[in-house]
């Protein structure tokens, strides 16, 4: 399972039981933005190495909070992630906050992500 349909799965569920190919409009998305391994590099460039080190690696997660995700990320990031996610750009960088760093761990089993 991708990160991104981890990602999916979780913004699925939250959205009143309705399923939505997330994972489909979310790398519509990030495409011609780097992906999953861009987004991870601006957030470890922002200065949230430790975090994104602790989401690939063996150990705990570290948190991160909807702040930090939108300052790493630009407006038109987050904005068109939130359009694909069908949400309000308001919630993107709360959700990402919440559910990045697992979906992150889990996609990542070997310290790389398997996406």
């Amino acid at each position: 399972m991708s990160l991104l349909d981890n990602i999916g799965g979780m913004l699925g569920d939250m959205m009143s039981g309705k399923q939505v190919d997330l994972l489909g409009l979310a790398q519509q998305a990030l495409a011609g933005q780097g992906g999953l391994n861009g987004i991870l590099g601006q957030l470890q460039s922002a200065g949230l190495g430790d975090q994104v080190s602790s989401w690939l690696g063996t150990g705990s997660n570290l948190p991160v909070s909807a702040d930090q995700i939108q300052s790493a990320l630009n407006s038109e990031q987050l904005t068109k992630l939130a359009a694909s996610f069908g949400i309000d750009a308001s919630q993107v960088s709360q959700l990402l906050a919440q559910h990045l760093p697992q979906a992150v761990d889990q996609a990542s089993p070997n310290g790389a992500l398997e996406v």
